[in-house]
């Protein structure tokens, strides 16, 4: 009788690629059965991790201040739950700006787990690094700094065109050749002209004033843009791969890459390096902005808030919360920042870890709601209503000049609340407060978007 896959499956072994070539050389071999299990040592499978039979602990650092917010906190809380029976995690944590991003299970915008000796793609998700930078221009003209700056940056999507692009160094670009994941000329042209670009969504470029000092302050919100994205794609392959051979039951967002292995060194290797890609895209436009003034900047700092970091064989994945420790960062610059929404200042905070944080503090003011719930919640007024009457006094600009109300102060959770929440928990301590002059977003990309243009040409 020929040997077929439900013999293997006898012999307990899972279906996996390997199956068709094993039954073609066992049947082609005539092997006998003593033959066969000496053969098949070689596909040997790694025994099953299964889920936690009960969610591992987790800290919640958040509770419903109005009705309003009962069902985002309970569906962060729950969304916990189920995330916190992945095999790999030990300890969590839950911050005053959390929201949900998913169904049960996925990690929630502001949300910390420790992993041991596992670096979960889904949990930084595509927006690798998504960071802020804080520059300090003295006693410039924050007018002249915001206008300045609106002539350097770029928001929206794809990056600068020929000619305009910023130069990325080539010492990363080399770097990144050297990197299973990153060695990739498409990607590496990518980043080359992604470089002094911010993007979408809630990605900004602040002016505002120091409280202490009286100084201008210009301050940079965004990520690793088309760079970390490509990056998160590959590495969600290979966490896939792994989570089908070791840990089919996890959920294929909570899939892992062992750190133990070749691939597991790779990307975290891979995520170090596109990290500088996003600190050197921040430098890149504030740097543009003093060469253009003629100035020399008076102080820095910089730290990303969505991210994977190290302490031994534990990996801390912060979705959109501060790191506070320096453990967890390579080249401490200062203070950290927590921006709030455009109305409200930008936190300079310092803090250790505690029993409550794990090191961490919140990155901002989240969401209650979604951008569609939000943007119906204000139909009755027009775009330019609200926008008059959330940003008065502000110097508000859109990239697009397309105004997004999904980013305006009423979009987020109540700043004030936040920041109560982050002193009764004792998260982190405010040192400073960079107060608003105006900022940059890139506005309502969907509304003049390049290809809707194309299909109105198209028409024509």
């Amino acid at each position: 009788m020929e040997f077929n896959g439900t013999h293997l499956i006898e012999l307990g072994y899972r279906p996996a690629k390997w199956f068709k070539e094993a039954i073609e050389f066992i049947n082609e071999n005539n092997l006998d059965e003593h033959q066969i299990k000496i053969y098949l040592e070689q596909f040997k499978q790694p025994e099953l991790i299964p889920l936690h039979e009960t969610a591992k602990d987790f800290v919640i650092n958040i509770r419903a201040e109005h009705e309003s917010e009962n069902d985002n906190v309970e569906k962060v809380i729950n969304t916990m739950k189920v995330l916190m029976k992945t095999p790999t995690l030990i300890d969590g944590a839950i911050m005053p700006d959390a929201c949900p991003t998913g169904p049960a299970g996925h990690i929630p915008v502001g949300g910390v787990v420790v992993a041991k000796n596992a670096i979960h793609p889904g949990f930084h998700s595509a927006d690798i690094c998504c960071s802020v930078m804080l520059t300090d221009f003295g006693k410039a003209d924050p007018k002249e700094v915001l206008d300045i700056a609106h002539s350097v940056t770029h928001f929206g999507y794809g990056g600068r065109p020929r000619g305009e692009q910023m130069p990325m160094s080539q010492e990363l670009m080399d770097a990144f050749r050297e990197n299973d994941f990153l060695n990739d000329e498409k990607l590496i042209s990518i980043a080359r002209s992604h470089m002094g670009t911010q993007g979408d969504g809630n990605h900004f470029l602040f002016v505002g004033i120091s409280k202490n000092t009286g100084n201008t302050m210009l301050v940079t919100h965004h990520g690793s843009r088309a760079p970390g994205a490509a990056l998160y794609d590959k590495g969600m392959k290979v966490a896939n791969k792994f989570r089908m051979e070791i840990s089919p039951d996890t959920l294929k967002e909570n899939a892992w890459i062992p750190y133990d292995t070749e691939e597991g060194k790779q990307y975290w290797e891979a995520l170090q390096l596109i990290r500088q890609w996003t600190k050197e895209n921040h430098t890149s436009i504030h740097d543009a902005v003093l060469n253009k003034m003629n100035i020399e900047k008076e102080d820095r700092y910089w730290n990303e808030h969505n991210f994977v970091f190290r302490d031994g064989d534990l990996f801390y994945h912060a979705k959109g919360a501060t790191p506070l420790d320096d453990k967890f960062l390579p080249d401490i610059t200062g203070p950290r920042l927590i921006p709030l929404n455009m109305a409200e200042p930008v936190l300079i905070v310092q803090g250790t870890t505690n029993e409550r944080n794990l090191g961490f503090a919140p990155h901002g003011a989240g969401r209650n709601f979604s951008r569609t719930q939000h943007k119906k919640s204000l139909a009755h007024k027009t775009i330019e209503e609200v926008f008059a009457e959330e940003t008065q006094g502000l110097d508000v600009r859109f990239f697009t000049h397309d105004i997004d109300i999904s980013e305006l102060p009423t979009a987020y959770k109540s700043a004030k609340n936040v920041r109560a929440q982050i002193e009764e928990y004792g998260l982190c301590e405010v040192l400073d407060e960079v107060m608003p002059y105006g900022c940059i977003m890139a506005g309502d990309i969907q509304k003049n978007a390049p290809w809707k243009k194309k299909k109105k040409f198209r028409k024509a």
